[in-house]
């Protein structure tokens, strides 16, 4: 499939995945990057990548919903901080190798939204009930018609591709050579 055909590939999507890649298209356009189930966005907006699936996620904070769409940003997540990430949003993932948080919901809005208070966890700027309250807060302000300034933009910069943590090395050449010969000794 070519990206021009992007938004011919999701007409047979269920109307919940449907109508949420059709935000994305009417936002940034085609997309880069077209398969029967995922249609891929790279560098548009302050995102790194946008995927939109077709297989979508019933998800009930702060209200029950579905998550289609993922925005990903490069960002390095203090490991001491995963857990408290994983206690605020279920949709809210960290890639530590790779140096990448997302976060899938519906729209982009709600994106920004659960972004903006991971970093403000990782930062130590909220607690985990408190950004679970503002969340909350700040989504049924935006159906009131009422300012949400986190669900504006990135109120951070994100990292600029340098934010991979490869981990540490933990067996030496030598322990590793004597594994394999252990190995190889068992035949």
């Amino acid at each position: 499939m070519t990206a021009a055909q992007g938004s011919r590939s999701i007409e047979d999507w269920p109307e919940e995945s449907r109508e949420a890649a059709r935000l994305v298209i009417d936002r940034y356009g085609e997309p880069d990057e077209v398969t029967a189930t995922q249609l891929t966005w790279h560098r548009r907006g302050p995102w790194k990548r946008i995927v939109a699936t077709k297989t979508f996620y019933r998800h009930d904070f702060p209200v029950p919903h579905i998550d289609a769409v993922e925005s990903v940003i490069d960002y390095r997540v203090p490991v001491d901080k995963f857990s408290q990430l994983a206690g605020f949003d279920g949709s809210v993932v960290v890639e530590r190798t790779a140096g990448e948080v997302s976060a899938r919901c519906h729209d982009e809005q709600a994106n920004l939204l659960a972004l903006n208070l991971m970093h403000d966890i990782v930062t130590g700027a909220k607690t985990v009930p408190e950004a679970r309250a503002y969340y909350a807060q700040e989504f049924a302000d935006d159906r009131r018609r009422k300012p949400t300034p986190y669900m504006e933009g990135l109120r951070f910069t994100p990292g600029d591709g340098n934010a991979a943590d490869p981990d540490v090395r933990v067996l030496s050449d030598e322990d590793l050579a004597a594994a394999v010969r252990e190995g190889e000794a068992r035949g």
